[in-house]
């Protein structure tokens, strides 16, 4: 079980990410809907919460890299790649999601949930019944498989809103 974090507007990733500062017009823009912010940034810290059962830190932050990388984000897979960096990752684990493709790694557990991110980041027609059945076949739980799936959308939502705001900031300037 995660505990609830209280929301802290100077921890806010997307804020972060797309580098706003309190008291400009964008932020402000973010923040008038302050429930969405919270929401978000709620969604963020139970995702990558330590305690969360099933899934690694590592594998998820792997798996967030991954999508961000196969996405396009250079900016949102730093963060990623950041916070992998400053966990005992595996190498070659990191280098793959970076990199390379999930094929180069030995069968089992994160080869297939980077070949499933593939999947629903790429072609979402294939994230199908057969896929799906191939994260338990490596020895993913129940739990864990819907746990990735919540994982992988969120990193895609979490891309195009700091997309938006940064083309927003941009054309602002």
């Amino acid at each position: 079980m995660t505990t609830q974090v209280e929301y802290n507007i100077d921890n806010d990733v997307i804020d972060k990410l797309v580098g706003l500062q309190a008291g400009s017009n964008l932020h402000a823009l973010r923040h008038q809907r302050e429930k969405v912010a919270v929401a978000t940034q709620g969604s963020y810290d139970t995702l990558f919460d330590p305690a969360l059962e099933g899934i690694g830190l590592d594998e998820r932050l792997l798996v967030a890299l991954y999508a961000c990388r196969l996405a396009g984000a250079t900016d949102v897979a730093a963060h990623y790649r950041a916070r992998l960096e400053a966990l005992p990752a595996d190498a070659a684990q990191l280098a793959v999601a970076a990199s390379g493709e999930p094929e180069q790694l030995p069968a089992g557990r994160l080869r297939a949930m980077l070949i499933f991110t593939r999947a629903l980041t790429e072609r979402p027609v294939e994230g199908d019944k057969a896929a799906l059945h191939t994260l338990p076949a490596a020895g993913i739980s129940t739990p864990a498989v819907v746990a990735l799936s919540q994982l992988i959308a969120f990193v895609s939502y979490q891309i195009r809103v700091v997309a938006g705001l940064k083309a927003m900031k941009l054309a602002s300037n």
